[in-house]
């Protein structure tokens, strides 16, 4: 079953999101005390929407003559990404036809009768950048690293410290090997881009 808003929020009075916002934030005060839009973030009717990290976003670049191999990934594939800033807010840009890694500003920890999946805000979806569908399974705890794929020809502005992905929560009956008791090799990822692992 799909987990509402009061069940999300008790969840994370004990831990399971941190820092957590109990309300959906659409605007903020800036330095002057002035009224900002953001994107939207936080506690929603069946959902949280996460943040990213003004931390880390790396994007991946061409490399004549290699091949991106989720076995023996080359970090030399992904340049870091500047964080730049503006009256709009802090954001990192993501050229036209490519693609991104950022991390989660928020931690997780998941219960472990419970499944996450993160899926892609409206907003962005409508400007043509697409988050990949990632799950996070039951017992599994961190900064979730997204993925981003810029299908538009145009570049693309990713904001951070604003909503980024949505999480759904879905409760079931109790698992007999949690992603923490197999230790899982993604377990307890830091706030930085975590690559692909074997």
């Amino acid at each position: 079953m799909i987990k509402n808003d009061a069940w999300i929020a008790q969840m994370a009075h004990q831990g399971m999101i941190t820092p957590f916002e109990p309300h959906l934030i659409r605007e903020i005060q800036d330095d002057t005390g002035l009224p900002q839009r953001v994107i939207s973030y936080g506690l929603s009717s069946y959902g949280y929407d996460l943040r990213l990290s003004p931390k880390e976003f790396r994007v991946f670049r061409h490399i004549p003559g290699t091949i991106v191999d989720p076995k023996q990934f080359n970090p030399a594939n992904l340049d870091p990404a500047a964080l730049h800033t503006d009256t709009n807010g802090s954001y990192f840009i993501l050229p036209a036809h490519s693609y991104g890694l950022g991390v989660a500003l928020e931690h997780l920890a998941v219960p472990d009768n419970v499944s996450v999946l993160c899926v892609g805000k409206s907003t962005y979806a409508r400007i043509g950048l697409i988050a990949n569908l990632t799950p996070a399974e039951a017992g599994w705890r961190g900064h979730l690293t997204l993925e981003f794929s810029n299908s538009s020809s145009a570049d693309c502005r990713i904001y951070a410290n604003e909503g980024i992905v949505q999480l759904l929560f879905f409760e079931g009956e109790p698992c007999t090997v949690s992603y923490e008791t197999r230790q899982g090799k993604y377990q307890d990822q830091g706030e930085i881009v975590t690559l692909a692992r074997p």
